[in-house]
């Protein structure tokens, strides 16, 4: 955890109460003075010095990419978002394992699609891990094709449903008793029990059609946008609060987003340039295309972005758009000053986003700079941790201090 509220920066406190900017919008999390605030392992193909010029010193290898997830832990973040990509990097769940030994405070999120594995054993999996980490895991759920695969977008949102359910079940019931449209299962849930409590592993989520606003809203607990201009980001908020209300539920708030910070807003700026100067505009539509989510929903707001910005790929303020321009999913950065950037993170925390996840190119430089320039001025910690699910003691499950199975 980062220092107390009495021994830090003002940055947090100081930003407005009665902006409005959260009105009508209901996180889980009331309290913005603990954000939590993570990097991203760059294990699909994701890390260069110029965008979209493969190198081979950058490549999604184990040492590469476990290199960047230590300092990451170094710096001080809370979390790190480990991706799944069929085509290209590395087995997310064999990457978290490995890294399993070597993470003293920094939790994982690691990205399952949903059928990749029958969900029992996905149960178990998971639960696995947990123990693994001793509670540092949260889990990114995806939705999208598997590979070789092609899905009517509402059968996998259905899909999708039924294994978030079936994880829930053995996460917090003796038993699991489920009948659904793809899944029938009556079986013991011991297997399966992990080492947090009060609901086991946190269940991340992004996506915006309306199938899969209302898969988040019922199963999960942490709806992840990518970056929209703050009017946009404002009403999938807005709608995510009224959804979850439908079912009983409150859940939090989180944003997955680029950051170029340099000690001046002139630098950073100068760095975005760098950062595409040797772009082929060709080689970006590959990048972006070769994901199985190219075609999505969520990815065509990002291609919103790019249509509306300025000449300079500027859609708000500091929200600059050309990492979507080879890359697929979150495509945007906020580019400035470490002033304007904490500035602009205050703001998104009055909406009500709790949790931030960041990345920047290449990846382990930036996390450095992240580090020694946006860390120290907020208090961080665990979602996780504020809900109670990481208990202070062994847990009583059967791969903790529970009786043998």
């Amino acid at each position: 955890m980062s220092p107390s509220p009495s021994d830090r920066s003002n940055d947090v406190s100081m930003s407005s109460k009665s902006s409005g900017l959260g009105d009508g919008i209901e996180p889980r999390t009331q309290s913005k003075e603990t954000i939590e605030i993570s990097w991203f392992a760059p294990i699909c193909s994701d890390d260069f010095q110029f965008l979209g010029v493969p190198d081979g010193a950058l490549k999604s290898s184990w040492s590469h990419t476990s290199k960047i997830a230590l300092e990451a832990q170094k710096q001080g973040f809370n979390n790190m978002l480990c991706p799944s990509s069929y085509q290209v990097g590395q087995d997310t769940l064999s990457f978290a394992a490995a890294l399993a030994p070597g993470l003293s405070q920094m939790s994982l999120l690691t990205a399952i699609r949903c059928g990749e594995v029958h969900p029992a054993m996905l149960a178990r999996t998971l639960a696995t891990l947990d123990h693994m980490l001793s509670g540092k895991l949260t889990v990114n759920i995806i939705s999208s094709d598997l590979p070789g695969e092609t899905l009517d977008s509402k059968l996998r949102y259905r899909k999708s449903k039924e294994v978030c359910n079936i994880l829930r079940q053995a996460w917090t019931r003796d038993h699991i008793d489920f009948e659904g449209e793809f899944y029938k299962l009556n079986i013991s849930a011991a297997p399966s029990k992990p080492y947090q409590q009060n609901g086991g592993p946190l269940l991340y989520f992004g996506g915006l059609s309306p199938d899969a606003l209302d898969l988040c809203a019922e199963q999960c607990d942490v709806f992840l946008m990518w970056p929209e201009t703050e009017d946009r980001l404002i009403n999938h908020m807005k709608e995510m609060t009224l959804r979850s209300k439908a079912y009983g539920r409150k859940i939090d708030f989180g944003l997955r987003i680029h950051l170029i910070v340099r000690e001046t807003e002139n630098e950073a700026r100068a760095a975005a340039r760098l950062l595409v100067s040797k772009l082929d505009d060709k080689k970006g539509d590959e990048i972006r295309s070769r994901a199985l989510d190219a075609q999505s929903f969520a990815v065509s707001k990002q291609a919103d972005m790019r249509a509306m910005a300025d000449d300079e790929g500027y859609a708000e303020d500091i929200l600059w758009t050309g990492v979507g321009r080879a890359r697929s999913g979150c495509g945007c950065a906020l580019v400035g000053s470490p002033d304007q950037i904490v500035a602009k993170l205050n703001r998104y925390m009055d909406m009500g986003i709790r949790s931030f996840v960041f990345s920047g190119y290449p990846h382990f430089d930036e996390c450095q700079l992240v580090g020694r320039y946006i860390l120290p001025r907020f208090n961080t910690g665990k979602l996780a941790q504020i809900q109670g699910r990481i208990p202070q003691v062994l847990p009583l499950s059967p791969l903790g201090a529970g009786v043998r199975v």
